[in-house]
């Protein structure tokens, strides 16, 4: 999978709205089909069921299942890098190019989000910056002090050092 996510296909998601060519080069690389340890695959659900184990699984993913619609909209608002002290200026939204996630684009957020893991500018803040990938309630930016000092904070650990498995 990881040689198909690749800058390319990160652009082709940033650009989709604006240009059939990356809409047609996106639907080609999801829709690709893949064998490992002879079980056949398409990208799509590779990276679905990706999203669901590294993000969703305080919201009732089972386990090793693609992430929904459901699940994705569920996290969707609480993805950010930075460091935990909260510094706005260091914080990076993941939904950013998605106002609205359901049935019609779930999946494209969930590849904006590994693709940015391994190959766009998420993956530099991480790898090069020294930032983490936190999990978090809803808009820490918004909080009062309290809810920010009592908020449940999870890193997540990218488990690769320069490529995604």
């Amino acid at each position: 999978m990881n040689n198909l996510i690749d800058r390319a296909f990160y652009e082709a998601i940033v650009n989709f709205e604006d240009s059939e060519e990356a809409q047609e080069y996106y639907y080609k690389i999801m829709d690709t089909e893949t064998e490992r340890r002879g079980k056949k695959d398409t990208i799509r659900n590779q990276i679905l069921r990706t999203y669901a184990m590294l993000f969703c699984e305080d919201v009732g993913a089972v386990p090793g299942q693609a992430a929904g619609p459901d699940e994705v909209e569920a996290t969707a608002d609480r993805l950010y890098t930075g460091s935990m002290q909260f510094d706005p200026k260091h914080w990076y939204r993941m939904r950013y190019h998605f106002p609205v996630i359901d049935d019609d684009n779930y999946d494209r957020f969930a590849a904006l989000v590994i693709a940015d893991l391994n190959a766009g500018p998420l993956r530099d803040a991480v790898v090069n910056g020294g930032d983490m990938l936190l999990v978090g309630d809803l808009d820490p930016l918004h909080m009062t002090r309290e809810q920010r000092k009592n908020q449940k904070i999870r890193t997540i650990d990218l488990g690769f050092k320069g490529e995604m498995e």
